[in-house]
């Protein structure tokens, strides 16, 4: 079993992975550090739990709409494979909605 230690915003994780997966996670913990980091510099930083969950959010968001592109190679994950998949984008895209109100009004204060 690998190890790999990883950085997301500013705090070292170390997390355990199958052997070989090493680098592919740490591309994904990037991925989610630029995240935060982009919510951070919009409304500062709220705490960590916040901005982790926001990100994730954006981050399904995202996912949601590759799933609902068809984007080619991309393996559509259970939760999106089942008969409530459109229940599931709407509720997704509603959270967005939310975030995205939540985060302007925060920069408007």
């Amino acid at each position: 079993m690998g190890q790999v230690n990883v950085t997301i915003n500013g705090r070292a994780y170390q997390v355990a992975c199958d052997d070989g997966q090493e680098q592919h996670l740490t591309a994904l913990a990037a991925y989610v550090d630029r995240r935060v980091g982009e919510l951070t510099a919009a409304m500062g930083q709220i705490g960590d739990a916040r901005l982790l969950v926001m990100a994730s959010l954006l981050i399904a968001d995202e996912l949601a709409d590759a799933q609902a592109a068809g984007a080619p190679g991309k393996a559509q994950p259970e939760a999106f494979a089942d008969s409530g998949e459109t229940v599931l984008a709407n509720g997704i895209e509603a959270l967005a909605r939310r975030i995205e109100d939540i985060a302007a009004r925060l920069e408007a204060a």
